[in-house]
């Protein structure tokens, strides 16, 4: 994982965390996927790289992978909207990157057999190396 890619995941899992109104919709924020949770909650996932920049910077585009897990009805379009605004405020400095842009790429919501239901969001972050 390069820098972008840490910085990136890091930062969001913070973020998320520590969000009020997120804590209203899930009952914890994980990095990856814990052992042992109570539904409804947010895992943080991967965070992929590629290489993207400018003639005259280097830069990296990151997707970091953010899954709700729930049962029943649940608050999955209000916990996914909240996480989406979270996420786009990562724009800004962060550890020697430039996060300059941030747009969900891809959404895709799933059944389990068990009843429950799992959201994932995929972010696209664009980042320019230096402040």
């Amino acid at each position: 994982m390069s820098g972008a890619e840490q910085v990136v995941r890091i930062r969001a899992l913070n973020l998320l965390a520590d969000d009020p109104a997120l804590r209203t919709f899930v009952h914890g924020v994980f990095d990856g996927t814990p052992p042992r949770a109570n539904i409804p909650y947010v895992s943080v996932g991967a965070a992929e790289g590629n290489d993207w920049g400018t003639k005259d910077r280097a830069g990296r585009e990151v997707r970091l992978t953010v899954m709700i897990f729930g049962a029943g009805e649940g608050p999955v379009g209000d916990a996914a909207a909240r996480i989406e605004a979270v996420l786009a405020g990562l724009r800004g400095a962060a550890g020697g990157w430039s996060i300059v842009s941030v747009r969900p790429v891809r959404t895709r919501f799933s059944h389990a057999r068990d009843g429950g239901w799992r959201h994932e969001l995929v972010v696209r972050f664009r980042c320019l190396a230096g402040l």
